[in-house]
């Protein structure tokens, strides 16, 4: 079985300590800083708030305000023999819940 060091993903040795025998690191660079990337949010990678501009609405409840309507657009978002993805807003500008389908 090998075991591998959660900082720098590099295979653990087995040495013996002391006491006991123990898993130790061979050769880990010493990692100073990271930098993890900003993760868009959902909103950009559906085309932002101009998405929502020219969308129908149809007679979809909200589940969290139970509004009667929200709009909606689909969209493929696998591949082309999956059926499309529909997103939902609810149109009740208070809540602005969404949802997909």
């Amino acid at each position: 079985m090998l075991l591998f060091c959660p900082a720098c993903g590099n295979v653990l040795v087995a040495e013996e300590g002391p006491r006991c025998h123990r898993f130790a690191r061979s050769r880990c660079p010493q990692v100073t800083s990271r930098k993890y990337p900003r993760l868009k949010e959902v909103d950009d990678v559906l085309g932002g708030a101009a998405a929502w501009e020219n969308v129908d609405s149809t007679a979809e409840p909200c589940p969290k305000c139970e509004h009667p309507r929200a709009y909606f657009m689909q969209i493929q978002t696998r591949s082309a023999d999956e059926p499309m993805t529909t997103f939902y807003k609810c149109c009740n500008p208070q809540c602005g819940h969404r949802w997909r389908d």
